[in-house]
């Protein structure tokens, strides 16, 4: 969770200051082409914006980390994602073509990593995030191992 809490606060920390230097700029010029109204009320776009980055940063990790599941067992590599409707997406171990590895640096920093488990549809690939880096590290490699013993001919 503080890996995405920590990704939503760069982002929307940006957004917040773009927002304050825009109506800043808007608030005090004196172009005749804005609108009355919209230079009246440039102040409620820093608000919503700080409002919305808020919610993200405080609320989203949270909500996110409730309905993002994974599993991976012995032939099926499972996981479930979602904000509002869920899709539950199932992946044979035979069918893995490649399971990657990586890190962003915020990922670095906290030790953590992420996995994209690739197969020849697009559909079928997946991603487990929020990994410690060992355990990622060691998970792509068994799941590796386990899609070349395990591969069928139908792929």
């Amino acid at each position: 969770m503080a890996h995405w809490a920590i990704e939503a606060l760069l982002l929307w920390g940006l957004a917040s200051g773009l927002a304050w230097g825009v109506a800043a700029w808007v608030g005090g010029s004196d172009w005749d082409d804005i609108p009355g109204w919209l230079k009246s009320n440039i102040w409620v776009l820093p608000v919503l914006t700080g409002v919305v980055g808020v919610l993200m940063v405080f609320v989203a990790p949270v909500w996110r980390y409730r309905v993002h599941r994974w599993e991976v067992s012995a032939d099926v590599v499972y996981t479930r994602t979602g904000w509002f409707s869920r899709e539950w997406l199932l992946v044979p171990v035979s069918r893995i073509q490649t399971v990657d590895t990586k890190q962003g640096w915020i990922e670095r920093t906290l030790g953590l990593a992420t996995i994209h488990v690739n197969t020849a549809s697009h559909t079928g690939s997946s991603e487990v995030s929020g990994l410690s880096a060992d355990v990622a590290t060691h998970m792509a490699e068994d799941l590796a191992h386990r899609a070349h013993a395990l591969r069928d001919d139908a792929t």
